[in-house]
């Protein structure tokens, strides 16, 4: 009885440490929705139990301690080895962040909007490429990401640039003209609830916040997807879209950016 107990507890470990360390990481590099599944749900819900502490909390710290203050290339650094090496988070990442770069470069906008900063990772990297003078309105739902989000961009030294707004974007997106005495927006970065795109990019129409040869440019197309948002800009008149394939932050799975030119 011992030596069949004994026998079906090596059994199950080993079964739990193959799973754990090779088809598990294996599947989650592959899958993108495998990828969310684990690193999104079950992971980060351990994580948060067994440190009493958040993901955006556990990122600040990480970049507090890696990152030099006032640099903001240091902080994004930080960001990605701790989401590549130690636990990954919903950032654009390092592999569209390039992208991202190259064509906020080819823009040169003097101002941007941002749906959904998450913990600042984003904002960092647009803010650091934009020019003296040139401002950057991000706009936050939950006001626990945005606390931090405060903290990462402070911690790079451009909370100068960036002004973060907590709330529904579908509420602040009509008063940005009233609000900020903003005329329209040169750069559009979509990066909040993937359901919402279409209709905020709608909203930002109607509200003549859009002008001829506005750059929209949307995160996670693929995965989790946008497929209402990829249909309406691929499809209206009033763009000219082109995808950018990639992929999901920090995995191999595939995922891409969708930039799309307002014509008028």
């Amino acid at each position: 009885m011992l030596w069949s107990l004994l026998a079906v507890t090596v059994v199950s470990a080993a079964v739990l440490y193959v799973l754990y360390h090779w088809l598990i990481p294996t599947a989650v590099q592959s899958s993108g929705w495998m990828a969310l599944l684990w690193h999104d749900v079950i992971h980060e819900r351990l994580l948060d139990i067994m440190t009493g502490t958040s993901r955006p909390q556990r990122m600040l710290k990480a970049v507090q301690k890696n990152a030099t203050k006032g640099d903001p290339q240091s902080v994004i650094s930080a960001i990605d080895y701790y989401c590549r090496h130690k636990e990954w988070a919903m950032n654009v990442g390092d592999d569209k962040g390039l992208i991202l770069d190259s064509v906020l470069m080819e823009v040169n906008p003097s101002t941007v909007l941002e749906l959904g900063t998450y913990c600042g990772y984003s904002t960092v990297r647009i803010a650091r490429l934009m020019s003296p003078g040139s401002k950057l309105i991000t706009v936050e739902f939950n006001p626990a990401f945005a606390e931090v989000a405060r903290q990462i961009i402070a911690y790079a030294g451009l909370q100068d640039k960036v002004t973060l707004v907590e709330g529904s974007s579908g509420d602040l997106i009509p008063k940005m003209k009233e609000r900020f005495g903003i005329k329209y927006f040169d750069f559009v970065f979509l990066d909040h609830w993937k359901d919402s795109y279409a209709p905020d990019t709608k909203l930002l129409e109607d509200c003549g916040l859009l002008k001829k040869g506005t750059v929209l440019l949307a995160d996670n197309v693929i995965c989790p997807g946008a497929p209402e948002y990829l249909k309406y800009v691929r499809n209206s008149p009033r763009y000219e879209s082109r995808y950018y394939k990639s992929n999901l932050e920090y995995t191999k799975a595939e995922d891409g950016l969708e930039k799309s030119v307002f014509l008028g």
